[in-house]
């Protein structure tokens, strides 16, 4: 193994036996490992089964039927699935906060983003992830893609960019967090809130939600503008965009992480500590 192989190892050797010990102490509590994850398969069946009814009710809704609107729904609820499989447990800042355990990271010499990263692993949110694979799988095939090279392009470029996406609105959350300390309800709006909003088509969006999940946090450009794009519908179109816009996801990505970069740096420059 090169050099550069092996500095890699021994930088990334601390987090690797958290995450281990994490997934060992999961699995050996397998009546309660097999509860969560029959919860966490049964929470992504209903959230599929709330698109399907509300869609076989009407030919078409925003500009999508229901194949299409299925493979929004796969691609964002993949995404976010995804994302929270790996950041979401920062959603447990503010109990750190509250109790003042938060300090104890700043005693390892490790950054805190990745401390707190890899100081869970929830592998019950797999269960939610295959949910939206199987359905992202299904899309596929029953939608009319003129696959090619651009279809395929955009497709991977749409599964790469969803979670990392997702990844930086919960990143982003956290920081706010060092400043509300107790509001976990105010932020997971905009997280939470932003999945669904990312699940259905953004035409169907009122003026301010285009505005707050299509522009500042770029909910639309996880699922909903690569499919119309990948699709050659006209959704785009109908707000105000050009077709190909699908494709601009990356400056989403980009535009997500300045956000949380922004949040985390100055909430963590906030935090004076726990005060015990």
């Amino acid at each position: 193994m090169s050099a550069t192989g092996l500095a890699w190892r021994e930088r990334t050797a601390p987090y690797r036996a958290v995450l281990a010990s994490r997934v060992r102490s999961q699995r050996s509590h397998r009546a309660s490992f097999r509860t969560d994850v029959a919860s966490s398969l049964l929470v992504g069946l209903v959230e599929l089964a709330e698109v399907a009814v509300l869609y076989v009710q009407v030919e078409s809704l925003g500009g999508l039927d229901l194949k299409a609107v299925l493979l929004v729904f796969a691609i964002a609820d993949l995404g976010f699935s995804l994302a929270d499989l790996v950041v979401g447990h920062c959603d447990n800042i503010p109990t750190y906060l509250r109790a003042g355990t938060l300090d104890v990271f700043y005693l390892r010499p490790q950054p805190l983003l990745m401390q707190l990263i890899t100081s869970d692993l929830q592998l019950r949110r797999l269960a939610r992830a295959a949910v939206a694979l199987v359905a992202l799988v299904v899309a596929l095939v029953v939608n009319d893609v003129d696959w090619g090279v651009g279809a395929v392009g955009l497709l991977a470029l749409a599964l790469v960019c969803a979670p990392l996406t997702f990844a930086a609105m919960f990143v982003w959350a956290g920081g706010v967090q060092f400043f509300l300390v107790d509001g976990a309800e105010a932020t997971n709006a905009f997280v939470y809130g932003g999945r669904y909003a990312a699940s259905q088509p953004a035409t169907v969006w009122g003026r301010p939600l285009v505005v707050l999940f299509g522009f500042f946090f770029p909910m639309a450009f996880t699922a909903f503008l690569p499919v119309v794009t990948l699709l050659d519908l006209d959704g785009a179109q109908q707000l105000g965009l050009p077709g190909w816009i699908g494709w601009t996801t990356p400056l989403a990505v980009v535009w997500a992480w300045l956000l949380a970069a922004l949040s985390w740096r100055v909430g963590v420059r906030h935090y004076q500590g726990g005060g015990g």
